[in-house]
This record gives C-alpha cells, structure tokens and sequence, in this order.
C-alpha cells in the first residue's frame, strides 16, 4: 500500500501588491510537504482559481475593500459555495478551508453573518484576541493562552454578528477583539468556525516573528510604523515580536494545527 499526496492550494488574495504574508503561509505548508502537495494561485489580480479537486484550501489576506466587486470576486465565492455543498453531501473527502483577514471579510459577508464595516482607525499591531467558550474548545486555539496575542493589520471589521444566521449555519464565533460586555454587539469577531471544516480569523495567524523583526528594524519600514502609529506602538509591537509566548506561539499554533487535522481526516491509504 502507498500513501497518496493530499492537495493543498494557497489562494493568494494580495492583489499583486508586496506582502509577507503569502510567504509565510507557503513555509508553513511546506513543513508538511511529505503529505501535500501546494500551489499557489493568484486570485485577484489574474483570476487564477483552483478546481474543487483540492483537499486544504489557505486564502490569505489582502490589501482594499472585503466588499470590492472585481472580476475575481464571483467565482470565488461560487468556489467556495461548491466546496461547502461537496462537504454536505460527501461523508469521506472533506474539503478543508482557513480564511485570513481580508479573506474571512469576504465570506463572513458572503454568508451573512453581521456587518462588515471600515474601522475608524486602522488596527495595526501585535494585540491580544480573547477566546470565546467556543474557542477554548475548538483545536486550532489548542496550547494557546487566553488571551493569545496576534498581528492584528486592518481597515475594516466583522461587527453586529447577526447570531439567527449564525445559529441557522450552525457557526460559532471562536475569539473577538476585546472583552467589553456593555457593548458586547460592537466588539469585532477576530475568528469564526463556520463549520466543521470551514475555519477563518480576522488576525494574521501566518505572521512569522523573526522575519517580522527583520521587517520592521527596516529604517524605511519602521519610519513608516512611527509616523503612522507613533513611537509608542512600534516599541510596543517589537518588544511583543521576541516574546515566545505571543506571535511564536500563534505562528506555531494555528495554521499547523488546520492543516495537521485536516491531513488526518482526509488522508487514506489507497492501493498501489
């Protein structure tokens, strides 16, 4: 008997604009490369789309507006419309999703979930995430703390989580921005389990902190993070960075771990 190479595809959501991030989510899924095989696919600014022959889908996050109609934008979601339709009615080959930030924008829109809406200010930083219930039971939060820290870099937010649709879905929100009780419908939902096998956070769980730290000890990058931000934030976010127990450990937690459960729940012996 042989093993066959689950299909792993990255679909990059950057709009061909300079990023880290994309790199970051190819080396995770390279540690795993004895199990899958990985291609990356260029969705806004070529069109370029998968089939729904893959097993794990990665749609990274991206720069401009979740509620943008470009030409990418239809058959994406009918991507991800089939892939949810083959999950309910195929018991054996689940199709795995994770949504990032700009990403999980789009298909909490999609499916209706709340309000998308652009921030006052933009949420730039390394910044704590509180659990919800839900979350401290669900894998992909596993060994993390609670709070957990993550690279928070965004314009707009899921708010006014809309929890008939939710319930009708059968979705859980797994983590949000901040613990404020009095105004518990205003905190952004920093990540959604959308079903068992759809999965997606608003945060960057790919963000990798020594390249990070390399990043943003940049003249040119770190000039740009204090006249934005101030010296304050930046001394905060590089001194978060070394921390092993803030982005190291979300880095090494979250996408590992999607990818590791979604190897065993598809991964079958066939003949050779």
């Amino acid at each position: 008997m042989k093993t066959e190479k689950l299909k792993l595809a990255i679909l990059d959501m950057n709009n061909d604009e300079p990023n880290q991030g994309l790199r970051c989510i190819a080396e995770i899924a390279h540690v795993f490369t004895d199990d899958v095989s990985i291609q990356i696919f260029n969705v806004r600014a070529k069109q370029e789309l998968p089939d729904t022959s893959f097993d794990i889908y990665i749609s990274s996050g991206g720069p401009g507006s979740p509620l943008e109609e470009g030409e990418w934008r239809k058959p994406y979601l009918q991507l991800m419309q089939n892939l949810w339709d083959i999950n309910k009615t195929n018991a054996e080959q689940k199709k795995h999703v994770f949504f990032i930030c700009y990403s999980f924008q789009v298909i909490c829109d999609y499916f209706q979930l709340g309000a998308i809406k652009p921030r006052r200010s933009t949420s730039f930083g390394i910044l704590k995430v509180h659990q919800t219930k839900k979350g401290h039971n669900d894998l992909i939060f596993e060994g993390l703390n609670d709070p957990f820290y993550a690279v928070d870099s965004r314009d707009w937010q899921l708010i006014q989580p809309k929890l008939t649709v939710f319930k009708k879905q059968g979705a859980t929100i797994l983590s949000l921005e901040k613990i404020r009780t009095h105004v518990e419908l205003e905190r952004a939902i920093m990540a959604v389990r959308f079903s068992e096998e759809f999965v997606g956070t608003q945060f960057h769980p790919e963000a990798e902190p020594v390249s990070m730290e390399a990043y943003f000890n940049r003249e040119e990058n770190k000039k740009k993070v204090i006249d934005s931000f101030g010296k304050e934030k930046y001394a905060q976010m590089m001194d978060r960075i070394d921390d092993p127990d803030k982005v190291a450990l979300t880095y090494k937690t979250i996408l590992p771990k999607f990818i590791q459960n979604a190897i065993i729940k598809n991964k079958q012996p066939v003949m050779s």
